[in-house]
């Protein structure tokens, strides 16, 4: 089985690209276009005259010092977008032109980087905060920070952004992208905030990020669109650090595509509802995909919040009865260590089974902590199984794959925390299964189980 690693020299020549060209030229400072960056005027119309003027060859500088209250920004190609001080987004619906606060659309040569910041206002989207289900309920209506469509040759880097009301940075059918250094810091308790979403992206390199979210931290999808995309695929995700209430480094729900080639690498999930997670849930098809040094922490939450602590998810579940699902296969899962409230759990489906799973030095440590119930895991979305499913705890729970192996694998178990754990290993409908060098006994019986 064959895992090709991303390549990277894409990236090298766009990094030259920029070295070379006359991004830097001219700076347009957006106090000279009428900004007056306050916080309180809205200042979207000098901002983007800054930016038709400085297309094609100059830097737009928000300066230090200054705040700047902004609806949609539309960026443009052979620009560098230099954010030093802090824009504040508007909560009025009426003052942007598109769904998000910066858009670009076809742009080449973009770059958006600086020591700045961008502020979301989250809890002004929010209709009230529902305290028996431990999250904030939005309204109709509510922007996306980024939506960077078909753009190439892109750089985001070194700048915050948080509070987020919805999505965060969204990629969409983006080519030669490099997010670098960049946090995103938003609440916990609002959901579908998600940090960074490439959808539809190739070649992308995602690395020293630090996120904090309550959805999805890095996600990569195939999202149904009227334009015809590609492929999501040679990513690279590498040395990231999470805090999410839902799935640190993910794959899914949405696979119209088809995501292939794929590496997550050298990333530290403090907290997640599922640390590493594969949903393939549509017609596309998911292959070639590595977890690599990785270590996670994954308990379970209030009752809506997606994920119930599975420490790993992978599965293949038709999103409806109609759905023609794709593929799941060929995945590698190599020295990764975590905690969890919840079973490493790989579940295909009687239309779709999953094939070729590999875990190699994979660690893991069952045990209870939090108030909520267990004893379940979520299938969602999907409306041909049950939204959240009763089950036992297994650490390693296989069903439907075709092809896994165990080798150099390892579970522990809180025994003051039994209720509801049971074997080590369990297979059901499972075809070539290896175990090799494998540490552990059940949660019930002294001796290693054997699976079925």
């Amino acid at each position: 089985m064959n895992f090709p690693r991303v390549p990277l020299a894409i990236f090298i020549s766009s990094l030259l690209l920029f070295a070379v060209s006359p991004l830097l030229a001219k700076t347009f400072n957006v106090l000279d276009f009428g900004a007056a960056g306050d916080g309180v005027a809205l200042d979207t119309a000098p901002v983007q005259r800054a930016i038709d003027v400085a297309a094609n060859g100059g830097t737009v500088l928000i300066p230090r010092g200054r705040t700047f209250r902004i609806a949609t920004l539309n960026l443009r190609s052979q620009l560098d977008f230099r954010l030093e001080g802090t824009l504040f987004i508007s909560t009025n619906q009426a003052d942007y032109s598109g769904d998000g606060v910066i858009m670009a659309s076809n742009a080449a040569n973009l770059r958006i980087s600086g020591r700045g910041k961008i502020l979301g206002q989250s809890l002004a989207f929010m209709t009230n905060y529902d305290a028996l289900n431990e999250w904030w309920l939005f309204q109709d209506w509510r922007p996306k920070m980024f939506v960077l469509t078909s753009c190439t040759n892109l750089v985001v880097r070194d700048l915050t952004f948080g509070d987020a009301p919805f999505w965060g940075l969204h990629l969409l059918g983006c080519e030669n992208v490099l997010v670098d250094n960049v946090t995103v810091s938003n609440r916990l308790d609002v959901p579908n905030d998600d940090g960074i979403d490439p959808d539809h992206c190739r070649h992308v390199e995602i690395r020293n990020c630090h996120l904090t979210c309550g959805d999805d931290a890095i996600v990569i999808k195939s999202t149904r669109q009227t334009n015809d995309f590609g492929d999501c695929a040679d990513i690279r995700v590498h040395d990231c650090v999470i805090r999410t209430q839902d799935a640190g480094l993910k794959l899914g729900t949405e696979t119209v595509g088809n995501i292939h080639d794929v590496s997550f690498e050298r990333c530290q999930i403090l907290s997640s509802s599922r640390g590493l997670c594969i949903q393939l849930r549509d017609e596309g098809s998911i292959s070639n995909i590595t977890f690599r040094n990785i270590s996670f922490v994954s308990r379970y939450h209030s009752d809506p919040w997606w994920g119930r602590g599975e420490g790993i998810s992978f599965t293949a579940l038709p999103r409806t009865a109609e759905t023609k699902l794709g593929k799941l296969q060929n995945i590698l899962v190599e020295n990764v260590t975590g905690r969890a409230e919840n079973s490493i759990r790989i579940n295909g489906s009687v239309t779709s089974r999953i094939a070729n799973v590999r875990f190699r030095g994979v660690r893991v440590s069952l045990d209870r902590w939090t108030k909520y119930s267990g004893g379940v895991y979520d299938n969602r979305p999907t409306k041909v199984l049950a939204p959240v499913e009763p089950h036992a705890t297994d650490a390693f729970d296989f069903s439907r794959v075709d092809g896994v192996s165990l080798d150099h694998c390892s579970v522990t178990w809180n025994p003051a925390a039994a209720a509801g754990f049971r074997n080590s290993v369990q297979a059901d409908d499972v075809t070539g299964l290896q175990i090799t060098r494998f540490q552990g006994a059940s949660a019930r019986h002294p001796l290693p189980d054997r699976a079925k």
